[in-house]
């Protein structure tokens, strides 16, 4: 019997995890509300067919299910799909832009050769629906920013893609090998290229694709040597228009970017630029959260096919938290107890029901707890307090009268 045990790939959050990702929520939400972000709930199951537009979602990370009408069902393993159904279907009257934010949980199934692994996992992002442009990039890359700051993450980089120049520049490649050349750049393989069966000037070209990684305005001057139609030259300069106003907001945030080429995750899914956040931890390189413009997703799921522009980012609440384990800012301990009521006798139980209602009423935050113990033993009563961290103790008579006691040397 497994009773005791959760199912493969799921885990319990104990106090002390919930406390902590507590505070990592309240702080990216205090983010995102400064700059005009409203929440959005969403439902966690979808259509298959929902997550599956955009060609986004590999179908077999999906956990399925099969409804009564036959209908294939999934749980949501992302949440950018669902917000875009519903900004789409259920606020299609509301004024542009919209700005989003989300703090959910989503699931994903890691394959069969990976029992056991983590399906279950805790993002919080933002949408930016109806805007396009420098400014609307720069907006989401600055928020982004911002949240991290807020959380006292220190060494976090963010790696900067363009999808559309991305594509332009394996365009010459033909498809059969096109995205092994893409992921042995991304993998930093320059082995694998060099011994790839390409042409003399297929394989130059890979060898110079390998080298647009860097800091910003050294991978766009190399850029500017590359072939490019006038769509792309464009979009080419939309970059360096980018680079060029977050330099100007925020030159700390500039420092942290490294423009990376080689990054993108599906050719259908992102339109524009894409990006990753990286942080540097005892354990090596952790993926804290990504994004990109989606331009042309939420357009599939309106009846009338109107097209509407889109830009966001998830960060994982998992990864964000096990990173700033190592630092001072995470609470070690669960919130302590304000107060401890302890009926002094069977009889005054009434009163001391009355006296924690008083406390709970007078202040909206505070924590009481009632002793549903033995009392009688005064000294066993203190010193399960002082385990607990309660800060005071209030002996109730059956009149109701109280007597308070300070617990300063508890377990804090």
């Amino acid at each position: 019997m497994t009773v005791h045990q959760p199912p493969a790939g799921a885990r319990d959050l104990l106090p002390l995890d919930v406390a902590q990702k507590q505070w990592i929520e309240g702080r990216l939400q205090d983010a995102f509300q400064r700059w005009g972000y409203h929440r959005i709930i969403t439902s966690t199951l979808e259509r298959l067919d929902t997550l599956m537009a955009g060609g986004a979602i590999d179908r077999s990370t999906v956990i399925q299910f099969q409804d009564p009408d036959d209908e294939m069902l999934g749980l949501r393993p992302e949440l950018t799909a669902s917000i875009a159904r519903a900004a789409v279907t259920r606020m299609s009257e509301l004024t542009l832009p919209q700005r989003l934010y989300y703090n959910a949980n989503v699931f994903r199934r890691n394959g069969e050769s990976h029992h056991g692994r983590q399906q279950e996992f805790y993002q919080a992002g933002v949408e930016l629906l109806g805007a396009r442009g420098v400014m609307a990039d720069a907006e989401v890359l600055l928020l982004l920013a911002d949240s991290l700051q807020g959380l006292g993450l220190q060494r976090w980089t963010l790696v900067l893609g363009e999808a559309e120049l991305t594509r332009a520049l394996l365009d010459p490649f033909p498809e059969s090998i096109r995205d092994r050349v893409r992921h042995a750049i991304a993998r930093l393989d320059r082995v694998a290229l060099e011994t790839m069966a390409l042409s003399p000037q297929l394989r130059d070209r890979a060898l110079g694709l390998f080298e647009l990684r860097g800091r910003p305005k050294d991978v766009l001057q190399k850029l500017a040597s590359f072939d490019l139609d006038d769509d792309r030259r464009r979009v080419l300069d939309n970059l360096k228009s980018l680079v060029a106003l977050v330099e100007t907001i925020d030159r700390d945030l500039l420092d942290r970017i490294v423009l990376d080429l080689s990054i993108i995750e599906t050719f259908n899914y992102y339109t524009g630029i894409v990006f990753e956040v990286v942080c540097e931890c005892e354990s090596g390189t952790r993926l804290l959260g990504k994004g990109g413009r989606y331009d042309r997703l939420l357009e599939l799921y309106d009846p009338q096919k109107q097209p509407c522009p889109g830009i966001g980012f998830s960060l994982n609440l998992e990864d964000l938290q096990q990173t700033l384990l190592a630092s001072d800012r995470l609470p070690k301990d669960i919130p302590a107890i304000d107060w401890l009521v302890v009926p002094t006798n069977t009889r005054s139980q009434m009163a001391a029901f009355t006296y924690a209602q008083q406390l709970r009423r007078e202040t909206a935050s505070v924590r009481v707890e009632l002793e549903l113990g033995d009392a009688e033993d005064r000294n066993a009563v203190l010193e399960r307090a002082r385990h607990r961290c309660v800060a005071r103790v209030v002996w109730v008579a059956e009149d109701g009268t109280p007597q308070i006691e300070a617990l300063d040397d508890a377990k804090m």
